[in-house]
């Protein structure tokens, strides 16, 4: 597919951000044979760049990290958005679309810690730095004598803070250290079947304009499918619960060779001393529902009120 155009790609800054953007421009000329002249890779500062000194559950949830690139889109300053998943509301704006997500990185988080290789090994009273609200309820849930602060910034400004000794340790994804190639500060790989990653967690998502079908038609080529349904099913049980930032809700599905789906859900309350969690399967075709589903199960189980106070 020849291009008489130049594709403009809009991403965030930090280095996480343009490794993704260029893994997206590297797939499509590799899929349209086109150059790298084809693309420009247009940088947009979001306000969750901007914002470091708050937690995003107090400041405006995953929208901080979309909605400037989404304006972009909007009023046709770039052609195609790229985000990591994870950050994506469910509820996009209007006459926006999810048009591709790329084949799925590594889903779990690591530790990478000072005082200690692991968290189990971590020291009474140990401070543990993460924005994550999920990330928070795990750990709390896991070890609640440990402290828990606010670690807001890219990869690297979260490094640098634990290397002055803001914090003993602290979580991120390995799908972003793999695409930095920076997997060796990992101290702790976490398995997810014990500390299940975000929904979407290593998917990069590609947004567009509605009826732009030349730019759809275009992002098609790329796009993957088995990620496409597991995240079909995260985002429906994200949905269902009506989550963000605000809300410490994990969840990870797979698709076996059989198309069959599974997917393990997950909701807590921010200081880990309550947990819900529940697993469901089913063919690749009902993700949604699967997902729905799920969400309306752990729902029942929390009851009325679990997300009072605290999600508000």
């Amino acid at each position: 597919m020849a291009s008489d155009r130049t594709i403009r790609i809009g991403t965030r800054g930090s280095q996480l951000a343009l490794a993704q953007a260029s893994e997206v421009r590297a797939r499509l000329m590799a899929a349209h044979q086109l150059p790298e002249e084809a693309f420009a890779i247009e940088v947009i500062s979001t306000s969750g760049d901007r914002i470091l000194d708050r937690p995003l559950s107090e400041v405006g949830g995953k929208g901080l990290f979309t909605k400037e690139i989404e304006l972009a889109l909007i009023e046709d300053r770039i052609d195609v958005a790229v985000h990591s998943s994870k950050d994506m509301a469910t509820a996009l704006p209007d006459g926006l679309e999810i048009s591709a997500f790329l084949p799925r990185e590594d889903v779990r988080d690591v530790f990478i810690g000072r005082a200690a290789p692991t968290i189990a090994e971590l020291p009474k009273g140990a401070i543990v730095g993460t924005a994550s609200l999920r990330r928070q309820a795990i750990v709390k849930r896991m070890r609640p004598d440990l402290e828990v602060v606010i670690f807001r910034g890219n990869v690297q400004t979260r490094l640098r803070k634990l290397d002055e000794g803001q914090a003993d340790g602290t979580l991120l994804a390995m799908a972003g250290l793999n695409r930095m190639e920076m997997a060796n500060v990992a101290t702790e790989i976490l398995a997810p079947e014990v500390f299940p990653p975000a929904p979407g967690q290593g998917a990069i998502c590609i947004e567009s304009r509605r009826g732009d079908e030349t730019t759809k038609g275009l992002v098609a080529a790329i796009a993957d499918r088995p990620t496409t349904v597991a995240l079909l099913a995260e985002r429906a049980f994200l949905a269902e619960l009506d989550g963000s930032c605000r809300t410490p809700i994990a969840a990870h599905a797979t698709v076996n060779g059989d198309g069959i789906l599974v997917l393990h859900g997950m909701i807590l309350k921010p200081d880990g001393s309550e947990m819900h969690e529940t697993r469901r399967e089913g063919v690749a075709e009902d993700a949604e529902l699967i997902g729905r589903l799920a969400g309306r199960t752990v729902l029942e189980a929390a009851g009325p009120g679990f997300f009072d106070g605290w999600a508000s």
